[in-house]
């Protein structure tokens, strides 16, 4: 099998060097070659051709995004920024990462390690199977008419990975405030979610927050479970939904877990919610989804034409889990037809 072909981007040489260093460790990586800015990184791509990029979001002579935006219509290439903890990692994913790390202040050598083993290396694999033609040729969404009625007692929430911050966006702009209330589960690092959720509050029609135990799921209104080690759950408080987050173990490698929001839903809302699935790597919410559907509820997976990593909904579609598998332009619209039928 042959090696992933890597080219690193970052101003720091010492960053640079122990990234070499430990990628090159993995047999089924290659560092290509290194750069220290985007002019660099520029005839890098053209004489090496690497199958995937890291990405420093602050670069001399050029940022990493103005590059990205630049770089992606002409050649098209899997990107992981690594980024300090700053919301430009959207401008980045919006331009065309496919994915993002955040930087960590290492401390030492085992922590660098720890870090490149358990993060980088993960994402660098997941990048090479992307689909880069669906980020390059993302479709508009138009606006949808909405509901019929305003429904208080409906729940939608939504589960995503690889590709899922963008993806995510591209679903709630399509929300408009008569939306049933909203949870969401993005795997994304710690520190990260609430940037996010405060970048879809500015550009969406509904309200977005970081989730907090004692949260109501309520109409307009989007909960995105923070990042980290707390697993978030709809329970029902006096007859009225809300979300609970605590601390537990990682399931299926990730907290907060997609798996165990659909399992909750599927417990307290049952036959009342729409459950989605969309882009990411592996399994988590797939079982979480069939729960969901042997509940009563309707679960929508996006399908394999728009994802940027067709992991997820495959697993979820494959076991029965998604009753209808849907592009994501169509996601937004499919979710109000299906409310309206509730």
């Amino acid at each position: 099998m042959r090696s992933i072909r890597v080219l690193i981007v970052d101003d720091s040489i010492v960053f640079r060097e122990l990234l070499v260093q430990n990628l090159s460790r993995d047999p089924a990586i290659t560092v290509v070659a290194t750069a220290k800015d985007p002019y660099e990184a520029r005839d890098a791509i053209l004489r090496h051709k690497p199958d995937v990029m890291t990405l420093d979001v602050e670069l001399p002579r050029m940022s990493g995004i103005e590059f990205l935006r630049k770089l992606m219509p002409q050649y098209p290439l899997p990107v992981v920024v690594i980024s300090a903890l700053n919301d430009k990692v959207f401008d980045a994913l919006n331009a065309g990462a496919v994915d993002f790390v955040a930087k960590p202040v290492i401390t030492n050598r085992m922590q660098l390690e720890e870090f490149i083993r358990n993060e980088l290396l993960v994402k660098i694999k997941i990048a090479s199977t992307a689909k880069i033609s669906n980020i390059k040729n993302k479709a508009l969404l138009e606006e949808h008419e909405g509901l019929s009625v305003m429904k208080k007692n409906l729940v939608v929430a939504i589960g995503a990975s690889t590709g899922g911050t963008e993806a995510i966006f591209d679903v709630v702009k399509g929300f408009g405030p008569d939306i049933p209330g909203v949870v969401i589960v993005q795997h994304m690092p710690p520190g990260f979610t609430g940037m996010y959720a405060k970048r879809l509050n500015d550009q969406c029609r509904v309200r977005v927050k970081e989730a907090q135990t004692g949260d109501r799921v309520r109409p307009g209104h989007v909960l995105v479970a923070p990042g980290g080690d707390q697993h978030m759950r709809v329970v029902n408080v006096n007859g009225s939904y809300q979300v609970e987050c605590r601390t537990g173990p990682r399931v299926n490698g990730h907290c907060p877990s997609v798996d165990v929001l659909f399992e909750s839903m599927a417990k307290t809302v049952k036959k009342n919610a729409v459950g989605i699935i969309l882009t990411g790597m592996g399994g988590d919410g797939a079982k979480g989804l069939l729960a969901m559907r042997n509940a009563g509820a309707r679960t929508i997976g996006q399908d394999e034409s728009t994802c940027i990593v067709y992991g997820m909904p495959k697993v979820a579609y494959d076991i029965g889990a998604v009753e209808y598998q849907v592009k994501l332009p169509d996601i937004a619209a499919r979710t109000y037809a299906l409310l309206n039928n509730m």
